[in-house]
């Protein structure tokens, strides 16, 4: 698992989703391009390797986190194309796998990032034998100093076409301002349009039992150069949304997700963290 990778945070969250799919059963969400874009499809060390990454039941946790925001943003996006939605947007892919395994013949993925993640995700794909389809487009946009859909048409985008945007492990690690400026952008989009995000709670919603867990992680983000930017207060950020001119808000916690998810497992598997997943539509 020793990938040259300009982050190291976007490569744990593909080793965790790598992880899942070797280590959970049953599986929240399946991703059969997840071992194989990080070189370790058919190795038999790839389990020993993805165990001891993941051993302490913290990082289990995360590891659930990670398995069903993907697997809401997917269901999600199910919805949205049976509305007709034919744009899906990636916002800070990383190495997320789903361009590559459309299943809907009309559906346009366009993946946003900074050009030389977008440089190293190619590569990997070059290197792991897994073709980028026609549908797939590559819109290299630094959020933080150019305006998303201005960009966007440049990779083939209809800003005159409703799109769903995910938006998964970006939003704590931009400042409050970028995160709402980001969001606001999908409501200049038609009606149907939506996106799907993560967010940290702000540090002092954080109960005690977890606040130490958030401080380390917090730490260790920071000594990789990608710190914490923001963390948010729910009801104000649901305020905020309807302000922007969302008209449906489905905001779920760590112990909503839970239920949804992982109820009635024999290995208690389960979410425990101070990240809340949105789902809000235009």
């Amino acid at each position: 698992m020793h990938v040259t990778c300009p982050s190291r945070t976007a490569l744990r969250v593909a080793q965790r989703r790598a992880a899942h799919q070797v280590l959970d059963l049953p599986r929240v969400f399946d991703d059969p391009l997840a071992l194989r874009i990080l070189g370790l499809e058919g190795d038999p060390a790839a389990r020993p390797l993805l165990e001891a990454a993941d051993a302490s039941p913290y990082a289990r946790g995360l590891r659930a986190f990670l398995a069903a925001r993907s697997r809401f943003a997917e269901e999600a996006l199910r919805q949205a194309v049976d509305l007709g939605v034919d744009q899906y947007v990636v916002l800070g892919a990383g190495l997320d796998t789903f361009g590559c395994r459309n299943p809907y013949p009309e559906l346009r993925v366009f993946e946003v990032d900074r050009p030389e993640m977008q440089a190293w995700k190619r590569a990997r794909l070059a290197g792991a034998g897994i073709p980028a389809p026609a549908s797939l487009r590559f819109a290299p946009v630094d959020l933080a100093t150019q305006d998303l859909l201005a960009e966007l048409p440049r990779a083939g985008f209809d800003p005159a076409a409703p799109a769903l945007f995910a938006w998964l492990g970006v939003a704590q690690y931009l400042p409050a301002a970028e995160v709402l400026a980001t969001l606001r952008a999908v409501t200049r989009l038609p009606e149907d349009s939506a996106v799907v995000f993560d967010y940290a709670l702000a540090p002092h919603l954080i109960e005690p039992r977890l606040r130490g867990v958030y401080d380390a992680l917090a730490a260790r983000v920071a000594a990789a150069g990608e710190p914490f930017q923001s963390g948010f207060d729910p009801a104000a950020l649901r305020a905020d949304l309807a302000g922007m001119g969302f008209t449906a808000v489905s905001d779920l916690g760590p112990d909503e997700l839970t239920a949804r998810y992982f109820a009635d497992r024999d290995d208690g598997l389960g979410i425990r963290g101070f990240t809340r997943l949105v789902h809000a539509i235009v």
